[in-house]
């Protein structure tokens, strides 16, 4: 089911209040789907940690806390931010990818949870800490999962964890330094459909946890698949919850001991929330295609070139429009195309465009590239726009550049 959208009139008053391109996000959409999770996974011992990789402007982080979720973070600087809009350290989650070890040093000085990927850093962390500082460790199961393989991470050659098949160099390092290993961590991948695919994790769990006599929890990442058409295949989330109560029920059964499963949701919680509006430039007819060239590209949103999503396309300022045929395309000089043959009401130049389901990893990952600016920032809570971010400007171009000639 598709998600209850911010109304069109709300939306071309936005794009008229603040200009386009713009990015525009549903506070109250983003809680909604918190509250399904919750709802979902009442009955089992589950915690939930938004992956801010998704989107990190402060103001959703504070929102995201203020409903109660924690934070899990992709850098140590995703957890200074964490920690800058309000999260307490044990409430922050850091799982480290390929990352030096002055990082994970300072992940321990804020206090919050780690997880370690790879068997040199935790050989380093052994020397260093030994038992004094809990800590997960990010495995690498060989399961292949996800809707594209650069967001498929469990596969057998994929950089992230530890290879399952180095359980004894792992065990070897934890007995040699006495690690406090409180946790372990397997994420497969993003866009995961089948609920079967965590289950094959908590399996590998189950075989793993004897080996580990002082875990406390067990982390099956995130990827859970969010609808960007009206008739995609989602994760059923209630099934999951049923799922996992019983896979923790089976461990509490076995060991005489409750474990706790972690979850880290990111584009599940923001991806719906998110519209990218921008302002159609110029109409080129070219054979039998119609151009609608708008003012934004691959600079502003980047999934349809880089991972060829799907992204709803809509007019919104002509909704009575005929319905025709065009390909929805951007100002960069590289081909951006963000809709072939889209049906949409007639669009004129001038008209605004509606991108939806881009809350997730569209700013995020947006850049200056040809020297444009990045978009502004709208958050919509409670029916009340507020603007977020402001839109660049020629000096932010020029920031942190020193002229020498």
């Amino acid at each position: 089911m598709m998600q209850q959208e911010l109304s069109n009139e709300l939306l071309c008053s936005i794009a008229n209040t603040y200009g386009t391109p713009l990015y525009v996000y549903d506070a109250d959409k983003i809680t909604g789907q918190y509250r399904k999770l919750q709802s979902a996974f009442a009955k089992s011992n589950t915690r939930f940690f938004y992956a801010s990789k998704a989107l990190t402007n402060i103001n959703i982080l504070k929102h995201i806390l203020n409903i109660g979720c924690d934070i899990d973070c992709s850098s140590v600087n995703e957890a200074h931010l964490a920690i800058y809009a309000g999260a307490k350290p044990e409430n922050i989650l850091y799982t480290s990818n390929g990352i030096d070890f002055s990082e994970i040093e300072e992940a321990v000085s804020l206090g919050i949870n780690i997880n370690i990927d790879s068997l040199s850093n935790l050989e380093k962390f052994g020397k260093k800490f030994g038992h004094s500082y809990p800590v997960g460790i990010r495995l690498r199961p060989n399961i292949m999962a996800g809707g594209n393989l650069k967001i498929s991470t469990g596969h057998a050659n994929s950089k992230f964890g530890v290879p399952i098949d180095q359980l004894d160099e792992i065990l070897a390092l934890v007995e040699k330094y006495h690690l406090f290993i409180r946790g372990l961590h397997i994420h497969t991948g993003s866009e995961i459909k089948d609920v079967s695919v965590f289950m094959k994790v908590a399996e590998v769990f189950y075989d793993l946890i004897p080996h580990f006599p002082e875990l406390t929890f067990l982390d099956l990442g995130g990827g859970f698949k969010v609808a960007y058409r009206e008739r995609d295949h989602v994760t059923d989330i209630d099934l999951l919850a049923k799922e996992i109560e019983s896979f923790l029920k089976k461990l509490e059964e076995k060991h005489q001991k409750k474990f706790q499963c972690w979850f880290e949701p990111g584009k599940y919680l923001v991806s719906e929330s998110g519209y990218l509006l921008a302002k159609v430039n110029v109409l080129k007819t070219s054979n039998n295609t119609v151009f609608a060239g708008i003012n934004s590209g691959l600079n502003h949103l980047i999934r349809p070139m880089m991972y060829d999503a799907y992204h709803r396309i809509e007019n919104i300022s002509n909704p009575a429009g005929e319905i025709k045929t065009y390909t929805i395309t951007g100002n960069i000089c590289e081909t951006d195309t963000f809709g072939t043959d889209r049906h949409l009401h007639e669009v004129r130049e001038g008209d605004i465009l509606s991108i939806h389901t881009a809350g997730a990893y569209g700013f995020e990952m947006s850049s200056n590239y040809n020297a444009r600016y990045k978009p502004a920032e709208v958050m919509v809570i409670g029916g009340e726009a507020k603007l977020i971010r402001k839109r660049d400007e020629f000096g932010d171009l020029l920031r942190n550049q020193i002229s020498v000639l």
